[in-house]
């Protein structure tokens, strides 16, 4: 069996090297298809080790230790259990649809070779992550996902755009994994291992030990310090700002991080975590609040954008807050049921937008666009599926996840989960509005993209790629269009698996709920089927809302296309607020950015300018040239000069030995 787990990370790793380094040699067409291959030879192996797993083959064990240092085991392992597997399954078919769907996304782009070899790497990154059995490993794939995602996301690095956007993301995750590497430094320094099986051992134990510096209970400090890392892989307020400004990065690669995998990992780390976490209600009452904020908040923002793909990304924001909410609430199972079935929509309507921007010619402002519905009918039922997901509405799959996420932090005992849960209900309305704003608005109603001109009456109607004037948009190919409705299937479907994933035990040892923590147990005892389910939702508020918020989208879209505009007018300060995202992007520029600045330029005067150049360089330099100088006042080539100098040698040596004696 470790021939397989091998298999698993190691397909996509041979495809990106390839790719990566052969890239000229094999061409465009060999690229793609060893790293299509690669991803799909892990695909079908992960199929195998969830059957396995449900007949109940588990493993954990190490493959190597690295080192051994002061009693301390450094290995590489890997966990297989029912969580990893689901999260092998995920990544593994959405990273496959994406690597099909690039095929006609990148086809004229010139680093086609290099980005498959990217998003294959990518893909090893996450994989090593869920895989792994210790922290050390868990690490690793952290920052590998992470370095690769400053790669994709400045892909295009003649723009500058993209530049800040990569370093932007890069910096914001340096502040989050300084949190997760504390908490990382805690478990080492306090259980005397990193192997999670140990670590967990040990966890009643750490729960009653006190973190010498603060005084603070240690499992607090621990769990705190991880969660920290996970709101800047999972983009959690504050640390959200760099998800929406990783839109500068090609869209699959877009959909790649935001459906499944990076943004994923904190909801999995955390997930794989409840043993910990189940031991610090405070971290828990954490967790649920900003989890709560980052719904709420983040939906707001996705009200006024008009880049397609940046309402789709303040979407994922928000959603991702409804996983974060479910894991304070200790509803773990409800938050990777909710990352499985978001993974399924959300890749659609990353996608879905993608086919839109090739038939507008790169274009992604939805205030020129309109009408599409007729000209492109696949991208439009496979995003009107992921919309209608995304909202929440039954009977498909967001329905499930986010319904039994809301029920579960209603039920919840935690401090704030009142809080969260208000937030999370208004988050419903905004989710159902956002949702059907973008159909209504970039496939329904005028056909802008005619007569592209802003409000001034100016030709705006261009991009990077060098496209001007009107277009004539046409459905996408068939390798664009076949991952979508591949991905749309199990958008619809995917919710039905709730039984055995929520109420069923299926993720069994993997997961550890507190007793005290009773959420999911008591909505096991209302849970009756999933058909039932749907009857009642239909009866239920959050239907409703979510109605309620598609309805209000398509009357302002739709039937008073012109009321959006005067709204905006009138209530200017809120939109104004909106539109400037809370003000975070720039107190970030000032303080992460404008800081990281400042350092740099505060090392390069005083460390470079002053001590290296000034004392270590020029400074030698000076002292050994006046040295010289002085050496060169007594080699003058004068013979009166050296025998003065020998009497004076004499003298002293004279004046020494007498004073001894």
């Amino acid at each position: 069996m470790k021939t397989l787990y091998l298999i698993i990370p190691f397909a996509p790793l041979v495809g990106a090297i390839v790719a990566g380094l052969f890239g000229k040699a094999i061409g465009r067409a060999g690229a793609h298809w060893v790293t299509i291959l690669g991803v799909a030879i892990s695909f079908v192996c992960s199929v195998l080790v969830m059957q396995d797993v449900l007949a109940g083959e588990t493993f954990n064990g190490s493959l190597y230790t690295w080192m051994e240092t002061g009693g301390l085991k450094l290995e590489i392992g890997f966990l297989i259990d029912r969580l990893t597997a689901v999260m092998l399954i995920v990544v593994t078919f959405v990273s496959l649809m994406v690597h099909i769907y690039t095929i006609g996304y990148m086809a004229e782009d010139p680093g086609y070779q290099r980005f498959f070899s990217y998003i294959s790497l990518f893909t090893f990154s996450m994989l090593m992550l869920v895989m792994s059995n210790n922290f050390l490993q868990l690490f690793f794939g952290w920052e590998a996902v992470g370095l690769v995602s400053y790669l994709l996301i400045g892909f295009w690095y003649t723009r500058p755009t993209a530049i800040y956007a990569n370093l932007k993301a890069f910096l914001v995750n340096r502040v989050g994994d300084f949190g997760f590497l504390m908490g990382i430094g805690l478990i080492a320094a306090y259980a005397g291992s990193l192997d999670y099986a140990t670590v967990f051992a040990k966890g009643i134990d750490l729960a009653t030990m006190t973190e010498t510096v603060t005084g603070w209970p240690l499992i607090t400090a621990i769990c705190i310090g991880l969660f920290i890392g996970a709101m800047g892989k999972s983009a959690q307020f504050p640390l959200h700002v760099w998800l929406p400004d990783s839109m500068e990065g090609p869209t699959p690669i877009s959909a790649l991080i935001h459906a499944a995998t990076m943004v994923t990992a904190g909801i999995f780390m955390v997930s794989r975590m409840s043993p910990l976490f189940e031991l610090s209600d405070t971290a828990l009452s954490f967790v649920i609040v900003i989890g709560a904020i980052t719904a709420l908040f983040m939906a707001f923002i996705a009200i006024v954008q008009t880049d397609i793909k940046r309402v789709v990304a303040y979407s994922t924001l928000s959603q991702l807050g409804y996983m974060t909410a479910a894991l304070g609430a200790s509803a773990y199972s409800a938050a990777i049921f909710h990352l499985m079935t978001h993974a399924f929509f959300k890749a659609v309507l990353f996608l879905g937008a993608g086919s839109v921007i090739i038939a507008m010619h790169h274009e992604q402002d939805m205030r020129r666009m309109g009408g599409l519905r007729k000209y492109m009918p696949i991208t439009y039922l496979t995003v009107l599926i992921g919309a209608i997901a995304n909202a929440g509405l039954p009977p498909f799959a967001g329905f499930f996840s986010k319904d039994s996420i809301i029920e579960a932090v209603q039920l919840s005992q935690i401090p704030g989960a009142t809080f969260a849960y208000i937030a999370l209900l208004a988050g419903v309305f905004v989710g159902g509005f956002y949702s059907f704003r973008l159909v209504f608005f970039a496939f329904h109603g005028e056909e802008r993209f005619r007569h592209a001109h802003d409000d001034h009456g100016h030709d705006v109607h261009h991009d990077d790629h060098g496209h001007h004037g009107p277009v004539e948009p046409h459905e996408s190919p068939k390798v664009v269009t076949i991952p979508l409705v591949l991905l749309a299937i199990p958008a619809i479907f995917a919710g039905l698996l709730i039984g055995p994933m929520l109420f069923g035990g299926y993720f069994g040892d993997a997961i550890f709920i507190g007793e005290n923590h009773t959420s999911l147990e008591l909505m096991k005892e209302e849970f009756h089927g999933a058909l039932p389910m749907i009857l009642h939702g239909l009866t239920s508020l959050p239907f409703w809302l979510a109605t309620s918020g598609a309805i209000t989208a398509w009357f302002l879209y739709i039937v008073r296309p012109d009321l959006p505009t005067v709204i905006a007018r009138k209530f200017s300060l809120i939109t104004f607020v909106l539109e400037k995202k809370y003000g975070f992007d720039e107190f970030n520029d000032w303080f992460f950015a404008g800081g990281a600045r400042g350092l740099g330029r505060g090392l390069w005067k005083t460390g470079d300018q002053v001590l290296i150049d000034g004392i270590a360089v020029n400074g030698s330099a000076k002292l050994v040239g006046r040295f010289a100088g002085v050496v060169r006042l007594l080699q003058s080539g004068h013979i009166y000069q050296y025998a003065f100098s020998m009497l004076i040698g004499v003298f002293v040596l004279l004046t020494l030995w007498l004073a001894r004696s």
